[in-house]
């Protein structure tokens, strides 16, 4: 049975598709790992390393061809097809993220968003229609929604993961501020906006843990 890769290793390559991106646009052919190393802060050996769990893509004395490899990583992480996107809460940060770039290319597809309150039902944000939360399995289904991005309060989050999950939703962002308990085979990544800003305070007054200190 193939290894696993490590989250560590996974949670690297939307970053260098970031970078790989930039310098895409910016003209840039090819690259060595040791100027991506520069680029990215990440060793050139663990660059190698995380690219050669997928096949490498790499040749000595040249290095990588930037459009390449970034296609390569964009099929690897699944970016290469699009992904239909449903909304839970179209509060204040439901519509932000409804009207976000992530939304406005090929790759996510927001096709609904659900709230309770009666004159938010109908409306359309950023091109989505606001169902009733009653309506959520129904729609869901004939939408066929892959993954459910939930906004709300966190006392009603884990009703809706659960509810999303019967209504076959294979993957749940959750930036509700609670922990939520799925089945095996749902991918669950939780954004908590709390913690990366007392994170920053932490480093800000105690700079000697602050990644990238040098002496």
């Amino acid at each position: 049975m193939k290894k696993a890769i490590s989250s560590a290793v996974i949670r690297r390559l939307p970053k260098y598709l970031r970078y790989l991106t930039a310098l895409h646009e910016q003209g840039e052919e090819r690259i060595s790992s040791q100027k991506l190393s520069v680029i990215t802060g990440f060793t050139a050996s663990q660059i190698r390393q995380d690219l050669n769990h997928f096949g490498g893509f790499g040749q000595q004395g040249y290095g990588y061809n930037v459009q390449s490899l970034r296609e390569q990583i964009i099929h690897i992480i699944g970016l290469d097809r699009p992904h239909r996107v449903a909304i839970a809460g179209a509060g204040h940060l439901g519509v932000a993220l409804a009207n976000a770039d992530i939304f406005n290319e090929n790759r996510f597809h927001l096709e609904a968003l659900f709230d309770i309150r009666p004159e938010c039902i109908g409306k359309q944000i950023a091109g989505a229609e606001v169902y009733s939360v009653s309506e959520m399995e129904t729609v869901l289904r004939e939408k066929q929604i892959e993954i459910l991005t939930i906004t709300t309060p966190r006392d009603v989050a884990q009703e809706l993961a659960d509810r999303a999950v019967e209504a076959g939703v294979r993957g749940i962002w959750n930036y509700a501020q609670t922990d939520l308990h799925l089945p095996h085979g749902i991918v669950l990544e939780n954004v908590y906006l709390n913690e990366s800003l007392f994170t920053l305070v932490y480093y800000m007054g105690n700079w000697k843990d602050y990644k990238g200190f040098e002496e």
